[in-house]
């Protein structure tokens, strides 16, 4: 009954309640992004939501678009400036996620959203994780977020999943911001790139349908 009804009207209540509450503190980010990222302060990205289907994931961006002589980007760790930053470790980049939220794509609780190219990397049992909307913050998160390992993040991305309960998503978002608050396992590229680790990891090959 919870996962099925609740939690998605829980969803869109919070979400809007939220949005009309931080209203004003969204106009301003809006406002310094504009000027700190010289331009559209959105980022935009494809993401595999419920059912492997296909959203655009809505967050502040937090790298500039500066480029070289040639007109290629110049690399991540420079174009996050410290305003990217300050987003980042305060996780404030995430507010319009809301949005997400609001019409459906998302829950406040359950596996983060990941890459779409992703998807032909994980196993059998992985790819459950999109049996229901990817979240705000999940079960890894609120277990050391970046500082887990790739296997152990998914893991518990599927003890999620078969475990959806009020008591859960209650403790997930209180341990989430605990660990907000601390700013731990929040470093760029700690995590690394899943399709890199799974490439090199025996174990995945033997995993997978031939």
């Amino acid at each position: 009954m919870y996962s099925r009804y609740i939690k998605r009207l829980l969803d869109f209540i919070l979400a809007l309640g939220g949005l009309i509450i931080i209203s004003p503190i969204l106009l301003i980010l809006i406002i310094l992004g504009t000027f700190f990222m010289r331009g559209n302060p959105f980022f935009c990205q494809e993401r595999p939501g419920k059912d492997e289907r296909i959203f655009k994931l809505i967050k502040f961006r937090t790298m500039d678009n500066r480029k070289d002589k040639s007109g290629k980007l110049l690399p991540d760790s420079i174009r996050l400036n410290r305003y990217g930053r300050i987003l980042r470790k305060s996780s404030l980049d995430e507010l319009p996620e809301l949005i997400n939220i609001l019409i459906g794509d998302m829950s406040f609780v359950g596996p983060r959203p990941l890459l779409v190219r992703y998807l032909p990397y994980y196993t059998n049992e992985e790819h459950h994780r999109h049996d229901v909307r990817p979240g705000l913050t999940g079960y890894a998160q609120s277990h050391g977020r970046n500082a887990l390992n790739w296997d152990e993040r998914l893991k518990l991305d599927l003890h999620y999943v078969n475990n959806i309960s009020f008591k859960l998503d209650w403790a997930i978002l209180i341990g989430t911001i605990k660990i907000v608050l601390k700013r731990s396992g929040i470093e760029m590229g700690e995590l690394g790139n899943f399709d890199d680790y799974r490439t090199v990891n025996p174990e995945y090959v033997e995993d997978k349908d031939e």
